[in-house]
């Protein structure tokens, strides 16, 4: 049966065992991009594991790292800023983005941003794609790296540690991550029903779920 944890870890793995540190640098730039999404929970615990075995340093890991996914996140915020007036109209039906929807981001990364990016880094997902709408928002760019940076160290540190620990117990948790398969694609089609139930208009747009109003004609 397919596995898609499965498969990313046979990537990370294979990556790492064959490019080493530059390798680590291009899936934490890719990861951080978030296209195509690439877990860095994988990426970072197999990091430990290379680094308990000898293979890396830990300062070079841990550095490397970081500034790969420093690197994936200018590419993503710039692609916010780049596309910032390109986005909108995109859309469909009530998911279509208009300017006033720009300028509710303007505002909240105004009072929110440096917290924001840097608390996003600490957790799995958002941190892949926070940089989009910080980019849109025309977040200062040196603030928006520092923040990124301060929020990447102890997410990194913390997860290629975890690799070291877990050094002897690989295997066993290699075949734990099976486990998480079909939760994961369990909530992407959860994703998918949620976001076409509001496109179709039964749904209004955003969270919580509720349900749309009917306009009057």
């Amino acid at each position: 049966m397919f596995s898609f944890i499965g498969s990313v870890s046979d990537v990370v793995i294979t990556v790492l065992g064959t490019i080493g540190l530059p390798g680590l640098f291009a899936l934490m730039a890719v990861e951080s991009f978030g296209i195509p999404p690439l877990p860095s929970e994988v990426i970072l615990p197999f990091t430990g594991f290379l680094v308990a075995e000898g293979t890396f340093s830990w300062a070079g890991a841990a550095s490397v790292a970081v500034l790969g996914g420093l690197l994936g996140s200018y590419a993503a915020y710039a692609v916010g800023r780049w596309w910032r007036h390109r986005v909108t109209g995109l859309g469909i039906g009530r998911l279509r983005l208009e300017p006033r929807h720009l300028e509710r981001v303007d505002r909240y990364f105004a009072r929110h941003g440096e917290s924001t990016v840097g608390l996003a880094r600490l957790v799995p997902v958002v941190r892949s794609y926070i940089s989009y709408p910080a980019g849109t928002a025309r977040m200062e760019p040196v603030r928006f790296g520092v923040y990124t940076v301060l929020g990447s160290i102890p997410f990194t540190l913390a997860l290629i540690y975890s690799g070291t620990v877990l050094r002897s117990n690989w295997t066993a948790v290699s075949s734990t991550l099976a486990y998480f398969n079909y939760p994961l694609i369990a909530l992407v089609v959860v994703g998918v029903v949620f976001i076409a139930l509001q496109v179709v208009g039964v749904l209004a747009p955003g969270g919580p779920p509720r349900r749309a109003e009917k306009e009057l004609h």
